[in-house]
């Protein structure tokens, strides 16, 4: 075997590697360098680029095999917590892309933190040459050990590509025992358990304490007797089995079926329905002994044939007797009634009386399967109801709630306990029935039913007691949105049955079900039936004073249903105080345009600048004010003036803003005080269920639980486990406060039109800005000084340089820096791709500039971490062949940025239900050319086109003249831009010239 230092001379330094002074600046962690060997697909001179890095031109294939060489690369040394920090922090926003690997370890680390944060660890201790330590070991057994091998067989091969750590069971095992070590530190902070004693020095205490002590501390070094250390390690070996997640070829599956009496005809089955089985209590079960592969789930050999193998098994197990013994012994710690079965020389079952069947039902099944063991279970255990409580409430009106001044949350509602199996009410003879068995399983109406006689009797009495009465409809909401374990029930509530639009508002279908609202008389359209049904359901949430979440996909007109709500409001109640509206900052000025357009007679306005209003200048502006709208980072720093104004509504707007709760943005948010909260947001869930929590938790506080309860509750059964039951419960809970519809609902399709235009309109930066008025200023006064064809070609000169500058600065400077945050534009088109992408839908970007296309290509595929596809005038005919029939087949990248004049035309790209348009074309038959390459023959979806303006530029003043033009001439403009260069110089200061409001934060 090679040494490191012979690997590290003999291998040739990689010629693409980042430096290591590179890396530390990327990632932002102290670390120091050092260098690696890496064996890596190679050719003879090179190794080959990563499949994750953006070629122009797509790499080809090679002409013959690559092979393994070895090259030297730069790496950072990074300590275990801050590493840990970095890879489970959130990497949105970085200015790299992401390769598989990283994206691998981060997988890795967040397990690792889920492993110390749920318990799943074991101290321990180990010798590292003549010192020792303490540390906590990942305890991964049963399914954690199923994960476990699931990631090492996922793990990408260039995360063992140094010669000397080929291993990735080893590779992985020694990652997660170190990450989580960490996490558990972590989650302890510095707390010693054992407190220095007085009067005794450290070095005098017992091995153990301070094993204890370097357990719950930073430290983990212990100084004591090594043969005391060595005696403590021996004594906790016993723990170390499960901790490199041992799986076994095969594994011991428990099997229960009940066993059916033979009878007499007429005999002891079912008595008639409605009554229980007397027969019950003698009811036999069996649990059989059965040997599956891990490898191939199908296999599944009764005990019976492993006894009597003759030798066939040895096919795909060696030798299955053992393992049957050693697996059934391993069991029976867990379920000790196994033993029983093994008092036979070959074991093969364990019968079992009812009681017996519910406690292997109840609790023996699940910890075996969390064991690792198989369970097979009867059919109906999965789909069965249980005996509970249900809750019939009804309201005395259904009249549309909007109409009713006295309508919220404190009204009255009848309500009514009963005892029900699911949601089936149970007769007083079964009632009686169940009373009087003494199994804990009972078969009633044809199916077995656990009926614990205590509980039961406690439910009976609760009946009595608490039977039927009144509650507010806030209790009501309240209990609906509860978590069984919160409830103070004797037993579980399985069903809640609610007349009319409180039964449809809990089952999420409040929004076709509640008597439409009125369009109000202020709005200057006229609303879509679904978006008419939005407005009635915010009317009525609103009524009762709980948020909602209007999810509705992009172009669905969220917008102009809150404007409608808004209007509503000042409509039925004239004295409705003002609304807090919160946004990117890129759409202020949309906002204050579709108002404009949809609800003239609203009073809005914008809050941000140097100049903006604060303190009691703000509330004197917000007396004349019925929508004030600011961007996320104007709240942020005006946080303590607008958290002393009761806001009648707070509305957020792209909500993802908040969805990492712990931002300073989401904890602010959720200091404000409004009567009403609505978020808008195509991606209520992008990658989290903790974004929903984060998102539900501002509009109606503490309906979810805390954080950590949800976590436990919901994030880790759904995420990592698809727990239904958990999965199922969320729904539920949530349904009746967020509204979806989709593009694809063919009760919203047939209300759309097939082809959507809609205006993005961005703010300049400062930067842009000031570039901008520069460009204005030196090109101006070539204009005045010229005339003729050299007016003409100055005039679109200057045109030509303020529209880079409107795409971004680096493009007029042709600086090659990157994009990061410098344009309006950029980022407006980082949030339309956000939810076009989280939607999956897919998306084509034309740009006349082909230098702009270039710059995008790697930073839009490293913001989003995904191919994007490139076509231009060099682009040779067979790849620009391959790359739309890959666009077509949904195989290639989402995103298909294209320029203007190569993929303008002859293109069928019907794959693709967004354009796009990132600079304007003057002539507005080209750009519908563009757009017909996805709205065509073919097209099976409405295309949402956007067209990105910047507000106050020349972008948004040619546009309106434009506007004018198509309206005159039925949209026909001379070809290109040279219409324009016969504007006189007075017209063109006017055009070129910025407006107020076209410079953002």
């Amino acid at each position: 075997m090679t040494s490191k230092s012979q690997a590290l001379r003999s291998a040739r330094p990689h010629p693409f590697a980042a430096s290591a002074e590179k890396l530390s600046e990327l990632i932002g962690v102290p670390a120091a360098p050092a260098q690696a060997v890496l064996q890596l697909p190679s050719t003879a001179k090179s190794p080959l680029d990563s499949p994750e890095v953006v070629r122009v031109t797509p790499r080809r294939a090679l002409q013959r095999d690559p092979h393994l060489l070895q090259w030297t690369v730069p790496v950072l040394s990074v300590d275990t917590p801050a590493a840990l920090a970095w890879l489970t922090a959130s990497s949105s926003g970085t200015s790299y892309r992401e390769g598989e690997s990283l994206h691998y370890l981060q997988e890795v680390a967040e397990w690792a933190v889920d492993l110390a944060q749920n318990g799943r660890v074991i101290p321990g201790i180990e010798r590292q040459g003549q010192e020792w330590r303490a540390l906590w070991r990942p305890h991964l057994h049963g399914r954690e050990a199923l994960h476990a091998h699931a990631l090492i067989s996922a793990m990408p091969p260039v995360c063992r590509a140094q010669p000397d750590l080929e291993d990735p069971e080893r590779l992985f095992f020694d990652a997660v025992q170190t990450l989580t070590d960490v996490a558990v530190r972590d989650q302890l902070g510095d707390k010693s358990l054992v407190p220095p004693r007085r009067g005794r020095r450290p070095k005098q205490l017992p091995a153990a304490e301070l094993w204890l002590a370097a357990l719950t501390s930073q430290d983990p070094w212990i100084t004591a007797a090594p043969e005391e250390l060595t005696d403590l390690q021996q004594k906790l070996s016993a723990w170390e089995y499960p901790n490199r997640g041992q799986v076994t070829p095969a594994q011991a599956t428990f099997r229960l079926s009940e066993v059916l009496p033979e009878v007499e005809q007429g005999e002891g089955l079912e008595s008639a329905e409605g009554t229980a089985d007397p027969s019950q209590e003698h009811s036999s079960w069996r649990v059989d002994f059965l040997l599956q592969s891990t490898a191939d789930a199908s296999l599944l050999v009764p005990a019976e044939h492993v006894w009597a193998d003759d030798g066939s098994l040895n096919r795909w197990l060696r030798a299955p007797q053992e393992i049957l013994l050693q697996e059934l012994g391993r069991a029976s710690s867990i379920y000790p009634h196994i033993a029983q079965g093994l008092r036979n020389a070959r074991p093969v079952g364990l019968d079992l009386d009812t009681a017996g069947a519910y406690d292997f039902l109840e609790h023996a099944a699940p910890k075996l399967a969390e064991a690792g063991f198989g369970v097979l279970l009867p059919s109906w255990w999965d789909q069965r109801k249980k005996l509970g409580l249900k809750l019939s409430v009804s309201t005395p009106t259904d009249t549309a709630v909007d109409k009713d001044p006295a309508f919220g949350r404190d009204q009255l509602c009848e309500f009514q306990w009963r005892l029900a199996v699911g949601e089936e009410e149970l007769t007083e003879e079964e009632l009686a029935a169940l009373a009087e068995a003494k199994a804990p399983l009972v078969r009633l109406r044809g199916q077995w039913v656990h009926a614990d006689p205590q509980q039961l009797q406690r439910g009976l009495e609760f009946l009595k007691s608490q039977g039927s009465g009144r509650k507010s409809l806030g209790e009501v909401l309240t209990l609906a949105a509860a978590h069984p374990e919160d409830l103070d029930t004797p037993m579980d509530v399985t069903a809640m049955e609610a007349e009319g639009w409180l039964g449809a508002f809990l089952q999420g279908r409040a929004a076709e079900a509640i008597t439409p609202v009125d369009q109000p008389a202020g709005l200057q359209a006229q609303l879509r039936p679904y978006q008419q049904r939005g407005l009635s359901w915010l009317v009525f949430l609103s009524s009762l004073g709980l948020g909602a979440c209007l999810a509705d996909d992009m172009g669905l007109g969220k917008t102009i249903q809150l404007l409608s709500l808004e209007l509503n409001d000042r409509e039925s109640r004239p004295k409705s105080g003002p609304t807090l509206l919160l946004c990117p900052m890129s759409l202020v000025g949309n906002w204050q345009r579709e108002a404009a357009r949809f609800a003239p007679h609203l009073r809005v306005q914008a809050h941000h600048g140097s100049d903006r209003p604060r303190g009691e200048e703000l509330a004197e502006q917000l007396e004349s004010t019925d929508l004030l709208v600011t961007t996320y980072g104007t709240a942020l720093r005006d946080i303590e003036d607008l958290t002393d104004i009761q806001w009648s509504r707070v509305v957020l707007d792209e909500a993802q803003a908040i969805k990492n709760s712990q931002s300073r943005t989401a904890k602010a948010v959720r200091c404000l005080k409004a009567e009403h909260r609505v978020a808008l947001t195509g991606t209520p869930v992008e990658n989290r269920l903790s974004e929903l929590w984060s998102i539900m938790e501002f509009l109606n506080p503490g309906m979810l639980g805390s954080q950590e309860l949800f976590r436990s509750r919901y994030g880790i059964p759904v995420e990592r486990y698809g727990d239904d039951d958990a999965a199922r419960r969320l729904r539920a809970i949530t349904r009746p406060y967020v509204l979806r519809r989709l593009k694809t609902d063919s009760s919203i399709i047939d209300d759309l039109p097939e082809k959507i235009e809609t205006k993005q309109y961005c703010r300049l930066t400062a930067e842009q800005a000031t570039l901008y008025q520069s460009v204005v200023s030196d090109m101006m006064q070539k204009i005045e000084d010229s005339t003729g064809i050299e007016r003409r070609g100055n005039v679109l000169a200057a045109m030509a340089k303020l529209k880079q500058v409107c795409n971004h600065p680096a493009q007029l400077l042709h600086d090659r820096s990157p994009l990061g945050e410098r344009s309006g534009k950029i980022q407006r088109l980082e949030e339309m791709l956000e939810e076009i992408l989280a939607e999956g839908d897919r998306v084509l970007c034309f740009t006349q500039y082909t230098e702009f296309a270039q710059m995008l290509l790697p930073h839009l595929a490293t913001r989003f971490n995904t191919d994007v596809a490139y076509l231009h005038g060099g682009t040779p005919k067979a790849r620009r062949d391959e790359m739309v029939a890959e666009f077509q087949s949904g195989e290639g990248p989402p995103v298909f940025l294209l320029s203007l004049k190569a993929g303008g035309t002859g293109l069928n790209l019907t794959a693709a239900n967004h354009v796009i348009h990132l600079d304007r074309w003057w002539n507005p038959a080209v750009e519908n050319q563009a757009t017909d390459r996805a709205f065509r023959i073919g097209q099976k979806r409405s295309v949402q086109v956007h067209k990105l303006i910047c507000t106050g530029t020349l972008e948004e003043k040619i546009d309106d003249m434009i506007e004018q033009k198509k309206a005159l001439a039925n949209m026909v403009v001379s070809d290109g831009e040279g219409w324009l260069t016969e504007l006189s110089t007075a017209d063109l200061r006017d055009l070129f010239t910025l407006s107020e409001g076209a410079i953002g934060e």
